[in-house]
């Protein structure tokens, strides 16, 4: 019933100040917030907690964090599909796949020097892309790592 509770009234609070949603893209992280601070709140009110820190981040995925998840990935497919073919391919293939260089030269009949230079084209268009998105550093020693 509490959920239900916090549901309604962040309902009404977000049609009451609905004027304050800046970009309508952002509207469901924008009534997680609403959500959050409702949650807040209600603990506050409801309970004695002089030591309760609410900027300890959650092990559990949230709302928020799996729409901010969900945006990323998405944001992630664009840039892949935006690569050119032949680089798609190849970062597909060692990246998502896991083959070996050797194995995807021998899969695409190209030479491994080949398939080096179209990974690196490719990794260096994602990071700049993904960098400009995001402003962090994904790459630090020749890897791309994406941290789910």
């Amino acid at each position: 019933m509490l959920a239900e509770d916090l549901v309604q009234d962040t309902i009404n609070t977000g049609i009451t100040n609905c004027d304050q949603l800046r970009d309508e893209s952002r509207l469901f992280a924008w009534v997680c917030t609403i959500l959050k601070n409702k949650w807040y709140s209600h603990i506050r009110k409801t309970r004695n907690h002089d030591e309760l820190n609410e900027n300890i981040p959650s092990e559990e995925y949230g709302p928020c964090m799996v729409y901010q998840k969900t945006e990323l990935v998405e944001h992630i497919r664009s840039v892949v599909a935006a690569l050119p073919l032949d680089q798609r391919q190849v970062i597909t293939l060692v990246d998502l796949e896991e083959l070996s260089y050797h194995d995807v030269a021998d899969v695409l009949e190209i030479p491994v020097g080949t398939v080096m230079s179209r990974l690196h084209r490719a990794r260096k268009f994602l990071l700049d892309k993904l960098d400009n998105k995001t402003g962090h550093k994904h790459m630090s020693d020749g890897q791309l790592y994406l941290v789910e």
